[in-house]
């Protein structure tokens, strides 16, 4: 069986743009939760002097991710700040010295067994670095009495329009991201790995296959550039046939998906003890003068990476944090990227969306639908209120890709019901 998609315009312009690093900002902002899970509350206050790889912010609860200064400076406030999701959380704000002294703490953590390995992880600051940050060592400590999980998943797919970010560790680090797989496997027992990269990267295919030639248990899986071929349990099933189902884990179906920025990540860290305080990005967008790649501190305003690409922000009708299809709008231009940023994209034109109509039957949004569901009966249930219905033609499976209102000649938001309709579920 053959999971369906959609064909997007793949406008991978920055491909072969080297990732440039931007000046040292200013300033930074950088809010205690960078991903799922619960916040983390400020190591810090107004006044004190922090170094590059400091930890700012952690927290006892176990989903979390710690936070650390990604320049050296003094922090100038500790401030409600407004989320994209519409929340708020604390944010450190840092003014850099400019003089990016390193942390005395920072090392390369000792391992000596699967809990050291862990607990570096964890210290890292490390999240799913391809998709909502889940903290990357509850990933790997999955619960071994459940479950065994013999084989390693590498999303390196990257299927939306414009982002090339992946694509460039795959070209920049190849040896980082293979050593970032094999570690994983090494302190795991995992068995083999498989290497998921869509045949529109023949370099980047090219350059995986080289580092991991002496590797038999690692196999790079060329993929058909059909999106979403990213999304985890497409992922999962075109490079092993694993099927995860409706409130199911990766893990319960013997599987880790990680992201081959999160591997090449973890490689880096285990050498060198440096957290995660970078992000590569890929900036583009029809107003950008320059589009190219870069690596920015996190915390970094939005506005002056834009400046740094020939991009005035104010010019911009629409600004996104991430790719066209799954990306958020960008409220503020001054909003600090994060650690799960991969893209900015930034728009002059305004972007005619389509006018709705009634739907007719047409079943396109059935025919896309990757996992099979059918948008159209959501967005019926869900306007009923119908918590049975959306229940039972599973709801929860929605990865929210929005394949289905892509290709909806009658305008209908059905990304946004489904959105809406798993919500009506969980309350």
């Amino acid at each position: 069986m053959k999971l369906s998609g959609v064909l997007l315009p793949h406008k991978k312009g920055t491909a072969d743009c080297e990732c440039v690093p931007i000046p040292l900002p200013k300033s930074v902002r950088l809010p205690m939760l960078m991903g799922i899970g619960a916040p983390c509350v400020p190591a810090v206050k107004k006044g004190d002097r922090v170094t590059v790889g400091q930890l700012i912010g952690d927290t006892e609860k176990l989903l979390a991710a710690p936070i650390h200064s990604p320049v050296s400076g003094t922090v100038t406030a500790v401030e409600d700040m407004l989320q994209m999701n519409g929340r708020l959380c604390k944010a450190v704000v840092i003014e850099s010295d400019g003089e990016q002294t390193p942390c005395p703490d920072i090392a390369p953590p000792a391992l000596t067994d699967k809990a050291s390995f862990f607990a570096a992880v964890r210290a890292s600051g490390c999240v799913g670095l391809g998709g909502a940050g889940f903290p990357t060592h509850i990933k790997l400590n999955y619960n071994e009495s459940k479950c065994k999980v013999d084989t390693l998943v590498i999303n390196a797919a990257e299927c939306e329009p414009y982002i090339t970010s992946d694509c460039r560790v795959m070209l920049e680090e190849p040896e980082a991201a293979a050593d970032g797989i094999r570690q994983v496997m090494r302190f795991l027992k995992i068995d083999r790995a498989f290497i998921g990269i869509e045949d529109n990267k023949p370099a980047a295919i090219a350059e995986m296959r080289r580092v991991t030639a002496e590797d038999e248990n690692i196999t790079v899986v060329k993929l058909r550039s059909l999106y979403p071929q990213g999304a985890e349990k497409v992922m999962a099933y075109n490079t092993t046939g694993r099927i995860i189902g409706e409130g199911e884990l990766p893990s319960d179906k013997g599987l880790i998906v990680m992201n081959i920025s999160t591997a090449a990540f973890i490689s880096n860290y285990l050498k060198t003890g440096i957290p995660l305080v970078t992000k590569r990005l890929t900036i583009d967008g029809d107003i950008v003068g320059k589009p190219m790649n870069v690596i920015a501190p996190v915390g970094t305003p939005i506005s002056e990476i834009l400046r740094f690409a020939d991009c005035d922000p104010m010019k911009a009708k629409k600004i996104l944090m991430g790719g066209p299809m799954m990306g958020v709008c960008v409220y503020d231009p001054d909003a600090p990227i994060i650690k799960t940023n991969n893209a900015i994209l930034a728009f002059g034109r305004e972007q005619r969306e389509k006018r709705q109509t009634n739907c007719i039957n047409c079943g396109r949004c059935i025919a896309v639908c990757p996992l099979k569901l059918m948008p159209c009966r959501f967005e019926r249930a869900y306007d009923a209120r119908d918590k049975e219905t959306l229940s039972r033609l599973k709801v929860g499976l929605c990865m929210n890709c929005g394949a289905c209102s892509f290709v909806c000649p009658a305008g209908r938001r059905l990304a946004e019901k489904n959105q809406l309709a798993k919500e009506l579920l969980r309350k």
